[in-house]
């Protein structure tokens, strides 16, 4: 359990999230292959934050959008790393974090 400023206890448990914006490019990319899989027209609007399901992806569409990350970065996403992309930036950021880990691999 978490502490509040006054000394408190905090019913809720601390969360640690790190979080790195991946690059511009990054996330511009993740945009078009979530365009190309859920068909999307050239001219939507995709904006970091836009969440899959709100695009219309149900969970096979977002399994398919990660398969078509895997190929395009050639990387490997975990199956519990998968279950938590819910949105254009988290994907961005772990495939980011990923190819950087991949890069410092080799």
């Amino acid at each position: 359990m978490g502490t509040t400023r006054r000394g408190l206890v905090s019913q809720r448990s601390p969360r640690f999230r790190v979080f790195c914006a991946a690059k511009p490019e990054m996330v511009s990319k993740v945009m078009g292959i979530v365009k190309q899989q859920l068909a999307l027209s050239d001219d939507a609007t995709l904006t970091p934050e836009s969440k899959f399901a709100d695009l219309g992806a149900d969970s096979l569409d977002t399994v398919e959008i990660v398969m078509a990350l895997e190929e395009e970065f050639k990387i490997t996403v975990e199956e519990d790393n998968a279950q938590n992309i819910t949105s254009i930036q988290e994907a961005a950021d772990l495939i980011d974090k990923l190819v950087g880990e991949e890069g410092k691999a080799a």
